[in-house]
């Protein structure tokens, strides 16, 4: 497979590199000419132990000696666009060709899980999993895209042309690339991150998940009457409903993106209508169709047609089942496989197009409370004493209370917004249908009361006749709350009424797990784990209280964050964890990477719903044995120890503050949340994961994606406990995968670009220490796998992820430089200060694209 990466991606990209000298604007020819030697300096530099200020100088000295201060700094923006381009390049050359790169119909393909099926004679059992199996794929607002719009759109533009080998179209393209830029002016508002990830739904899922649902029927000989489960792929939305450390999400704004979405899929609908128009010309259809159109154009455009618009999905497919009986019955079927495609849609979509989740922190609840308490004091002396309560007693107070908290005026904004934030969680459910969004999410999840205080909250408010269309979902996501889950879990089920809600609910309750605060707070190692044993808890103890748990995993890209191989990893979850649905976040440059193309998208949807169904159907058991859970537990523990050593060293922080481009993360204009939670000072705590992890990723050095696994693989080995832990790797895919993914961070570091800062005075043992495990953490990994090499084990990607970091290693030469200029900054470099800090933040947008999943 790596021969075949050469022909189909490298050479090409190779080959459609060398158009951009050849473009029409200023300096191209130039900048084009010395890129390669100032990469071929970086190179040999490095290997000398040159530091970045040092190659960059050199270099000006040798090919640029007569260039002013001005034009030294005008000729590193040039090379940084230039990078830009040729990361958009490889983008395209890579997605052009990832039909050949990857096996379509392979592991993981609907394709291999129904000839399986079928060789085993397990059709029946495949059939009855997928009646109320479901993937949720939850888009999420996560300021990791740097791509706007337009570019993207270019980019899918230069994919198809690339894989259609049109030449001269692919030179136009780039032309067009030099004269587009790749950077917002502003910081977008969350509505136009929703209507940036709309894109993607009209664009590719649209279209992707009926066909992947039409070829399981097809497969199972089923016909679209038989087929009930239209649940079976979602998409979740964050984007204006996530209101977590976000002020600029408010109710007007998540009104106005659910608005959005269903417009937007009316547009969709709009277009296969009129295509319909075009083909069911026939008597006795020709008026249906028309009132259809009539009716979905006022929905889709606003106006037109006298404004008569369908109020719920069910007018249209009753309409749409009339055309459908007249076409069987008048006209033998011509042209059923269109309509039925269209009802379909109708069916999976509805009204909504994707399902919104509102998401808000469990501090910002009890403050409102405390601000309601406020109000009704002078009315119920119980609520005097409230914080004298045990748990138990506070629920009880707080589910006797009846009142209308949408009729109460606060003095504080903030509470007001709370208050119609889930207000108007009704009205979407009234214009877009109850799944259009019916999901609360708490973040910082510390007791059962958190979930409580929502529920009643919301009950007040939403309420109808004791029915609430509301799951609340309590989100836990350090080493600590992993470890509380259960027991908080167990609280909550004893509470009658919420017991009775999730009868009405189905008997589902959604827990939200976080990778990326997990990671954050435990390492690596410790976070995988315990994500792992909470799981096996809360599903053990929600099946004795008689319910279903569903486990939605908050993904990051990385596999600091929870990102790499998910196929394999949950494929690798046995029978002691429910597996009744698979439900993520996918965000920032993983939405395009991994879901931007149909190609790639209905692959990776395929790789997630066989991954979530094939234990159960082909009955494997992945759960660990009693030695293998020792042996994990005592890794995970000599994983955590070795992280928070670092986490806990002095110049942990400091380093983070002024080494790294933290504090440039706020400038970036690529998302409109907050890069803290807090203003004020920098407080470890109050970081978030998103820049706490590009931070590491921007340096080379990804400290979250491999620290402490070195010092526990060799601390196990000291203790006689090698072949084991080989042997684990071998048996159990779960801990394969587990170290596969490390294998990954560890291939995109790069430590050779801040060995200045072993001679530094401040943080030189901070560094080695660092580095340290980092060799280790290698060596390591490769003993246990048997590999000769990093990611040995998938040449295909580690291929791609090599030829990405070599050509960025320039950027990462270019950033360097800017940050040792600004922190040991001289007079003479005083009046260039702002060009140091536009450097730094300018080569932040390459490094994170190239990578894909670095943040």
């Amino acid at each position: 497979m790596a021969s075949q990466f050469n022909e189909a991606v490298s050479t090409r990209y190779h080959m459609y590199n060398s158009l951009f000298l050849n473009l029409p604007y200023t300096g191209i020819y130039r900048t084009g000419t010395l890129l390669p030697l100032l990469q071929q300096s970086c190179e040999s530099d490095y290997e000398k132990g040159k530091d970045p200020k040092t190659i960059i100088k050199k270099f000006f000295a040798n090919y640029t000696p007569q260039a002013t201060r001005e034009e030294q700094f005008n000729l590193l923006f040039n090379f940084i666009q230039y990078i830009e381009r040729q990361v958009v390049l490889f983008d395209s050359v890579e997605d052009s060709a990832f039909a050949e790169i990857n096996d379509l119909k392979g592991k993981g393909s609907v394709s291999e899980l129904l000839l399986r099926a079928n060789a085993e004679n397990l059709l029946d059992d495949l059939k009855k999993r997928l009646e109320d199996f479901s993937v949720r794929i939850v888009l999420t607002a996560h300021p990791t895209q740097f791509y706007p719009g337009n570019v993207l759109a270019i980019l899918n533009d230069l994919e198809e042309a690339i894989h259609e080998n049109r030449l001269e179209h692919i030179n136009l393209l780039l032309r067009q690339l030099g004269k587009t830029a790749f950077i917002n002016k502003e910081k977008p508002t969350p509505f136009d991150e929703a209507v940036s990830l709309s894109w993607f739904l009209e664009n590719v899922f649209y279209n992707v998940i009926p066909e992947i649902i039409t070829q399981l029927m097809t497969g199972l000989n089923m016909k679209l009457e038989e087929w009930t489960n239209y649940d079976l792929i979602k998409i979740g939305f964050w984007p204006g409903g996530d209101r977590d450390g976000n002020p600029f999400v408010t109710h007007e704004i998540t009104v106005r993106v659910a608005q959005n979405l269903q417009q937007t899929l009316m547009k969709c609908y709009y277009r296969d209508i009129r295509f319909l128009k075009r083909r069911l010309t026939f008597k006795g259809l020709d008026h249906i169709i028309a009132r259809i159109e009539r009716k979905i154009y006022p929905m889709a455009f606003g106006g037109g047609f006298g404004g008569e618009i369908y109020g719920h999905p069910d007018e249209l497919l009753n309409d749409l089942f009339e055309a459908r009986e007249v076409l069987i019955r008048d006209h033998k079927g011509l042209f059923l496989s269109l309509l039925d495609d269209f009802i379909l849609k109708v069916r999976i979509f509805g009204f909504y197009f994707a399902s919104m989740d509102i998401r808000q922190d469990s501090r910002k609840h009890a403050y409102a409370w405390e601000a309601i308490f406020e109000k009704l004091k002078s009315k119920n002396k119980a609520l005097k004493n409230f914080d004298k309560l045990s748990e138990e007693e506070k629920i009880e107070t707080l589910l006797g209370l009846s009142f209308k908290p949408t009729s109460m005026k606060f003095d504080d904004t903030f509470v007001s917004e709370l208050i119609e934030s889930i207000d108007i969680i009704g009205q979407i459910q009234e214009d877009n249908g109850v799944e259009g969004c019916h999901r609360y999410v708490i973040s910082n999840c510390q007791s059962a009361l958190d979930v409580i205080r929502v529920y009643q909250l919301a009950k007040l408010i939403l309420g109808k006749d004791d029915e609430l269309s509301l799951d609340i979902v309590p989100l836990f996501e350090t080493i600590e709350d992993l470890a509380h889950a259960p027991g908080i879990m167990a609280k909550l089920y004893d509470v009658e009424a919420y017991r009775e809600h999730l009868k009405r609910r189905g008997g589902k309750q959604t827990i939200m797990l976080g990778f990326s605060d997990g990671t954050k707070d435990g390492g690596y190692l410790r976070a995988n784990w315990s994500i792992f044993q909470a799981k096996e808890n809360l599903t053990r103890i929600t099946r004795e209280n008689g319910f279903t748990a569903v486990f939605f995993d908050g993904r990051g890209g990385p596999p600091a964050r929870g990102g790499g191989n998910t196929h394999d990893f949950y494929a690798s979850l046995g029978d002691t964890i429910e597996d009744k649905e698979v439900q993520i976040t996918i965000q920032g440059q993983t939405i395009s990477s991994n879901f931007g193309k149909p190609v790639s998208c209905g692959y990776n949807i395929e790789q997630l719903l066989s991954a979530g169904i094939e234990n159960s159907v082909f009955k494997k058991k992945h759960q660990f044995k009693e030695d293998e859970t020792s042996l994990m537990n005592a890794l995970a523990e000599e994983g955590h120890k070795a992280y928070l050593d670092l986490k806990k060293h002095p110049k942990f922080v400091p380093y983070l503050e002024k080494i790294t481009p933290l504090s440039f993360f706020g400038d970036i204009n690529i998302g409109s949340r907050p890069v803290k939670r807090n203003s004020g000072s920098l407080k470890f705590e109050d970081l978030r994961a998103i820049p706490f992890v590009g931070s590491w990723a921007q340096m080379k050095q990804n400290i979250p994606g491999f620290y402490g696994v070195g010092t526990a693989l060799k601390e196990l080995k000291k203790q006689g406990k090698f072949r084991e832990i080989k042997n684990l790797f071998n048996e159990s895919l779960f801990f394969r995968t587990l170290l596969s993914n490390s294998m990954m961070s560890l291939t995109k570091t790069y430590y050779p670009a801040t060995a200045y800062l072993a001679k530094d005075k401040e943080f030189s043992e901070f560094w080695k220490k660092m580095h340290a495990e980092y060799k280790l953490s290698a060596q390591m990994i490769l003993e246990v796998s048997g590999l000769t090499e990093l990611m040995d084990n998938t040449p295909t990607n580690r291929d791609s992820v090599k030829l990405r970091e070599r050509i960025v290693l320039p950027l990462i030469t270019i950033q360097q430089f800017a940050l040792q200029q600004l922190r040991n900054m001289e007079a003479a470099d005083k009046p260039f200060e702002k060009q140091y800090r536009s450097l730094v933040v300018r080569c932040m947008f390459g490094i994170i694209n190239a990578a894909r999943n670095s943040a």
